[in-house]
C-alpha cells in the first residue's frame, strides 16, 4: 500500500471534513489542513465550529449551513465554488451529512460535476458499532427515531424482521419511550447495546436485552443523559422444523446413527442443499424437548 502525505487544496471544491465527537484529539491532520487553507468553512453553527477552529488557532471566514437553510443557502455557496473557491463543510460533531445538514449541496454539487473530496474521520454510529459485540459485516442505519409514538412504532414494526444489525441515534428525553416501543414491537428480549458519551471522559458502553436495558436506565438517569447510540442486535429467524422436509430428515436421521451430529449435519446439507447451522439447530432443539 502507498501512502499519500501531502495536502493540496484544490480550487473550486466542497470538501467534507469530520470533526471529533467529543475527544478533540481525535481529529485528523488532514481535516486541520483543510480547514486552515480552504476559502470558507460552511458549518452547521459557527459558534461550535468557531470554538474547534480556535482551539486548533485556525483563523477562516465562517458560513452558516443550517438544516433549515440548507436548501436556500446553497446557491450561493456553489456559485462561490463555479467562481473558484474551495470550501469545507463541517457539522457539529462527526461526520457531515451522517443525520447532519450538507445532503442537499453535495447532491448539487455533483449534479453539475463540481468536485467533493470526502475526508475520513469521526463518526458515532461507526465508533459505538465497532465495540457493541454485535455482528458488523452488515448492518442498518436508521438515524433517529420519530419523536411521534404511531411513527416510531410504525418503522419499528416494519424493522421487525430486518436482520442486519440496526444502529439508531437517540436522545435523553425520548429514550425511555423508544425502548418501551421496542418491546412492544420486537419482545424484551432482543439483545441492545446503550453507548453514551463517546470518547468522553465519562463515555459508558452497556449491553443487555432490551427489557434489562430498560431496567438499568431507570434506576440512574445520568445512564442516559448526553449523546446516546443504540445498537441492536438483528432478527434471528427461528429454526422450524416444517421447513425441513420428510427426505432431508431421514436422511440426517440415517447418518446420524453412523456418524458425529455435526458431520452428519453438514452431509445431509450437502446432499439437499440446506444449510448444515439449520439441521444442527434442529437437532438440538429436537434432543432438548427430549429432556
Amino acid at each position: 500500500m502507498k501512502y499519500h502525505y501531502q495536502e493540496k487544496i484544490y480550487a473550486s471544491t466542497l470538501y467534507i471534513v469530520p470533526t471529533p465527537i467529543g475527544n478533540l484529539n481525535d481529529i485528523t491532520q488532514r481535516a486541520l489542513t483543510v480547514l486552515s487553507h480552504v476559502d470558507l468553512v460552511a458549518a452547521e453553527d459557527t459558534r461550535y465550529t468557531g470554538l474547534l477552529l480556535k482551539h486548533f488557532s485556525i483563523k477562516n471566514k465562517l458560513f452558516m449551513l443550517h438544516v433549515h437553510n440548507e436548501q436556500q443557502k446553497t446557491k450561493l455557496l456553489v456559485e462561490k465554488l463555479q467562481d473558484g473557491k474551495s470550501i469545507a463543510l463541517v457539522s457539529n460533531a462527526g461526520t457531515p451529512l451522517i443525520n447532519d445538514p450538507g445532503y442537499y449541496l453535495v447532491r448539487c454539487c455533483r449534479e453539475i460535476n463540481i468536485r467533493v473530496i470526502p475526508l475520513p474521520g469521526a463518526c458515532a454510529a461507526i465508533t459505538a458499532l465497532s465495540a457493541s459485540g454485535l455482528p458488523s459485516n452488515r448492518f442498518c442505519y436508521e438515524g433517529f427515531l420519530p419523536s411521534k409514538t404511531k411513527a416510531r412504532r410504525d418503522i419499528l414494526r416494519n424493522l421487525a424482521y430486518e436482520s442486519r444489525t440496526l444502529i439508531f441515534y437517540e436522545s435523553p428525553h425520548r429514550l425511555i419511550y423508544s425502548l418501551h416501543d421496542m418491546i412492544k414491537e420486537w419482545g424484551s428480549k432482543r439483545y441492545i447495546v446503550l453507548a453514551r458519551e463517546l470518547t468522553k471522559s465519562w463515555e459508558s458502553l452497556y449491553g443487555a436485552s432490551i427489557e434489562k436495558l430498560l431496567e438499568w436506565v431507570l434506576e440512574d438517569k445520568n445512564r442516559y443523559k448526553g449523546e446516546i447510540v443504540l445498537i441492536v442486535k438483528g432478527y434471528v429467524k427461528k429454526v422450524d422444523a416444517n421447513i425441513l422436509d420428510s427426505s432431508t430428515l431421514r436422511t440426517l436421521i440415517l447418518l446420524q446413527q453412523e456418524l458425529p451430529l455435526k458431520i452428519a449435519s453438514k452431509l445431509t446439507a450437502k446432499i439437499h442443499g440446506i444449510t448444515k447451522n439449520t439441521l444442527y439447530k434442529y437437532v438440538l432443539n429436537q434432543q432438548k424437548d427430549d429432556k
